[in-house]
């Protein structure tokens, strides 16, 4: 049988990685696919540039509409990132009447639902494996294996850069802008780091997780994000104290009233797997009615992971070449027509536990009235810390645990504790999930 000709869009350092697991790994691939699978046209910006794979056989151009127009290619592979020029490329693939197979989390999550009504009008498919997670097979999970599964919450630390910060930080007591700049020099942030600090990259990859786990569009412009460039060694050190360990998580969770979708930091028991995922590892933590808590668990970056869920959404798309396309696995799980209008919940509706570290004049009377804000709304308290005060300080650090509360409750009586004369600095708010 003929082998299935791919074109590739973009030869950096994923698209080189996918070059040469699909050399090393050709007969495997083969035994797996039913065929082989080539690529045969290639695009990239600088076809100057030395590359650390074996481009023979494959036709280079430094123009991409000539890989998507070209009529011997079946599958485009859109290694190229950003929202502009790839979204460009791959409808045009798509009407072309050819499959794509995508790492782009931006696109897939800012973009999506126009891209797969298109797909599927054409009766091809679009397989995204590798925007989530790197080399962690998360979607075809949640999308296939969990299928039976009526999914409750999902948590997971997806963002490799967050975590490397949040490890170096606990484990040296360095801070935050210590941490990123050696961060930008080992390569794992870039020169701007602000998708990956503030949230951004994971909020594209929750919105992709949430929509395949409960059914629902994919909807980025409601994802609550916060990042962690406010996180303190201080803080960091207070967790541990607590019995707590702080985490960039993405939280997914299906409320009656409809689903939470959030990044932020978060503090989560340190005895708890997720709490022990360090450096630039992934991982995602899934509950299903039937199965209860999964936990999947990898390298969310790099070129051979990223390759292995590229390769295998490949090798997916080659054994679906020749089957009714009304029987193909769904792009987002569900049934195009059966996509859930669950509203997403702002955040004030979220409800989750406290960790609330203030500033405040060291004299009587001052923790006192802070307790009594909280319980006028009803807030509990699970454990309050006071780190001894320097000698010469004029204020005092105090920490407190709440129980868990809604956010517009809590929001509301830390307006209240912030206008106290006593409060020298503003308050630290991190949510705080027990993921049981």
């Amino acid at each position: 049988m003929e082998p299935v000709k791919v074109g590739l869009l973009g030869l950096g350092t994923v698209g080189s990685g996918v070059v040469r697991v699909l050399a090393r790994n050709a007969d495997e691939i083969q035994r797996r696919a039913g065929r082989g699978i080539r690529i045969v046209r290639a695009s990239a910006r600088d076809l100057t540039r030395e590359r650390d794979c074996d481009l023979g056989g494959i036709t280079l151009t430094s123009q991409p509409y000539e890989v998507v127009d070209d009529p011997e290619v079946q599958i485009v592979l859109e290694l190229i990132g950003g929202t502009g020029l790839a979204r460009e490329l791959v409808m045009r693939a798509i009407d072309n009447g050819k499959h794509v197979v995508t790492a782009n989390k931006a696109l897939i999550a800012l973009h999506g639902n126009e891209i797969f009504a298109r797909a599927s009008a054409q009766g091809v498919t679009v397989a995204f494996e590798a925007a989530v997670g790197g080399g962690i097979p998360i979607i075809k999970a949640i999308r296939e294996a969990l299928s039976g599964n009526t999914i409750e919450w999902l948590a997971g630390i997806i963002n490799g850069t967050g975590n490397f910060i949040l490890t170096e930080m606990r484990d040296k007591g360095r801070d935050f802008e210590d941490v990123l700049s050696e961060a930008q020099s080992l390569g794992y942030a870039e020169a701007d780091p602000t998708f990956d600090v503030e949230g951004v990259d994971a909020a594209h990859k929750l919105t992709i997780l949430a929509s395949i786990a409960f059914g629902i569009p994919l909807q980025f412009d409601r994802v609550y994000t916060e990042g962690i460039t406010r996180i303190t060694r201080e803080d960091v050190g207070n967790a541990a104290e607590l019995g707590y360990r702080i985490k960039h998580l993405g939280i997914a969770r299906r409320q009656p009233e409809g689903i939470e979708l959030r990044v932020h930091p978060t503090l989560i028991p340190e005895r708890r797997l997720l709490a022990n995922v360090d450096g630039v590892m992934n991982a995602v933590l899934v509950r299903g009615d039937a199965v209860g808590p999964t936990l999947y668990y990898g390298p969310g970056a790099g070129a051979e992971p990223t390759a292995s869920a590229v390769v295998a959404d490949l090798v997916d798309v080659a054994r679906d070449l020749t089957v009714d396309p009304n029987n193909r696995v769904p792009h987002l799980a569900f049934q195009p027509d059966a996509l859930a209008d669950l509203p997403v919940l702002p955040i004030e509706e979220a409800i989750s536990a406290y960790y609330l570290h203030l500033r405040a004049a060291d004299r009587p009377g001052v923790l006192a009235d802070i307790t009594r804000i909280l319980g006028e709304r009803g807030i509990s308290i699970e454990a309050v810390l006071q780190p001894q005060p320097a000698e010469e300080a004029e204020d005092a650090s105090i920490v407190i645990l709440t129980a868990p509360v809604r956010e517009s409750h809590m929001n509301d009586a830390i307006e209240a504790i912030q206008r106290m004369d006593a409060i020298t600095m503003p308050l630290t708010k991190i949510r705080v999930e027990s993921l049981k």
